[in-house]
């Protein structure tokens, strides 16, 4: 989910570019200054009333779905809101999918209120939303993307001349409690990357993966797209596309860089043997890309092995990733670029949960100990 303007990185296009090829990858493709970028859309995030910063006034086309008596074809309208959204706004299929599936919800409310008129929309016809949320016994975070997706929805409508008036100047995200991520100490990361074991049939891979995961705290979307094209192991980094198309360059630690070799020199030609032109790192029994479903339970098969409770799973280890590096003394600016969010904000709740780096900070700073 996206709503924000990704800010600008701080690397030119001519250092990144200088970058990628002492590191031994091909040159990224950098967009114009001037594009728009959105970035990960939890609710928190979302700005005060005002212009949205996803949907500039002066690039949106004025829509032809409402007739001279003002009746609108929602669906339509939803077509060219995601054409828009898809063709402008650069966001990822994930989120195009995320806002499709909200925005479709909130038509049928508009169906089942015999809402076809722009003057029909308004403020209650969102309240009346968020108790159909309700009832379904959505969380309140749950509930707050849905308001997001909405917001921006009616955003456009008002841009593009449907709505007469801006209705996101109404609207409040409700506040929510932030909730701390899950994470494993030292001793169960290792035994889930432990877990594989040799003599099973995809014992390289499984454990390649597994390692890569917790070397790098990639999200599981970015290493199921990842390349081999994209790794470059004799240095020691590899490049991949977070959200939003940004690209950021990871180091990968030696444990990580073995499995994957090993990996790479064996078992992947043997998969993709039906599949030669495959480029992805990691693909299935039949030679295809592993999906993140695949590797959602890949993980978590591996976790209730070692008799790991709860849900674990790829993001498990990204927070592992995040909480192990403060820990051990990394300074947060480092792990927020390593992690590819766009905002420290986002990363700082991982210093929350490092009890023992609160406790020492505690210590040396507070006057009476």
């Amino acid at each position: 989910m996206k709503d924000d303007p990704l800010p600008r990185s701080n690397v030119t296009s001519h250092q990144a570019s200088a970058q990628s090829g002492a590191l031994g990858l091909s040159a990224p493709v950098f967009p114009s200054p001037n594009s728009a970028l959105p970035r990960s859309a939890s609710p928190q995030h979302f700005g005060p009333p005002g212009p949205s910063p996803l949907i500039p006034a002066t690039s949106c086309p004025v829509s032809n779905t409402a007739t001279p008596a003002g009746h609108v074809d929602w669906r339509r309208t939803l077509i060219q809101y995601i054409d828009y959204l898809t063709a402008e706004c650069g966001l990822s299929r994930n989120t195009i999918d995320a806002y499709r599936r909200d925005i479709v919800e909130f038509i049928e409310v508009l169906d089942d209120r015999d809402i076809c008129t722009a003057s029909g929309v308004n403020v209650g016809v969102v309240q009346s939303y968020l108790v159909r949320l309700g009832e379904r016994k959505l969380s309140l975070s749950s509930i707050a993307r849905h308001l997001v997706s909405v917001r921006i929805f009616l955003r456009y409508l008002f841009i593009v001349g449907i709505l007469g008036e801006d209705l996101t100047t109404l609207l409040e995200t409700p506040k929510k409690w932030q909730r701390l991520p899950q994470t494993l100490n030292h001793s169960q990361t290792d035994a889930i990357l432990s877990a594989p074991q040799p003599g099973e049939p995809f014992y390289s891979r499984d454990r390649a993966l597994l390692e890569l995961l917790y070397a790098t705290g990639m999200r599981v979307s970015e290493a199921a797209s990842l390349r081999v094209r994209d790794m470059n192991l004799d240095v020691g980094y590899l490049r991949c596309f977070g959200k939003g198309g940004r690209e950021r360059v990871i180091p990968i630690g030696s444990h990580a860089i073995d499995a994957l070799n090993v990996y790479l020199r064996t078992l992947r030609n043997v998969l993709t043997e039906s599949c030669p032109d495959v480029e992805h790192v990691f693909v299935s029994r039949t030679g295809r890309p592993m999906d993140r479903t695949n590797i959602w339970r890949l993980v978590s098969r591996y976790a209730a092995a070692v008799g790991i409770k709860g849900p674990v799973g790829p993001h498990t280890l990204r927070h592992c990733f995040a909480t192990h590096m403060l820990e051990g003394g990394s300074d947060l600016r480092i792990v927020q670029e390593l992690l590819g969010h766009a905002s420290v904000a986002t990363t700082q709740i991982y210093t929350h949960v490092d009890s023992s780096r609160l406790k020492n900070v505690h210590s040396r700073f507070h006057p009476r100990q």
